[in-house]
């Protein structure tokens, strides 16, 4: 069993539904992680309205795909699902769900921290905040790139 799926929406997801879809018929599976982000209202000291999310098609599909498929090489994972939302988003709206299934959870836990990482520094979204002082694109985190150091091997 190998599945690996992009999906790049604007609507909502059911983390539920989608973690029983990853594990139907599928009984080798011993362990899901997942990683839900959401919006938060507030980021750098101020507060935050609204989040635009904006992407490039085809670009980013096929850069998640290149994360999981670096992960899928580290770690022998059965399947890895990226759900990453666009569009207007409110604070508590979930962003993100990065979920993926092993047999045994230290691979499926490693494997989801690393495509999260790589997803924060290398898919080509762009975010823009609406704040008291207007809108404001936000740039990548310094902890970001940090995050990554310790995959370089």
């Amino acid at each position: 069993m190998s599945l690996n799926e992009v999906r790049i929406q604007a609507e909502d997801f059911d983390l539920s539904a989608e973690v029983a879809q990853l594990r139907a018929d599928y009984p080798k599976v011993g362990g899901v992680v997942t990683f839900v982000g959401t919006v938060r209202d507030l980021n750098e000291g101020a507060a935050v309205s609204e989040m635009v999310l904006e992407h490039y098609p085809g670009m980013t599909e096929q850069a998640i795909s290149n994360i999981i498929d670096q992960a899928k090489a580290r770690w022998p994972i059965f399947s890895a699902l990226v759900i990453h939302r666009v569009g207007p988003l409110q604070p508590k709206d979930q962003i993100v769900l990065v979920a993926v299934t092993s047999a045994h959870r230290g691979e499926a836990f490693a494997a989801c921290e690393f495509i999260i990482d790589y997803l924060k520094t290398e898919a080509p979204f762009w975010k823009k905040e609406q704040t008291p002082d207007g809108a404001r694109w936000v740039d990548a985190r310094v902890s970001d790139d940090a995050a990554l150091t310790k995959w370089k091997v």
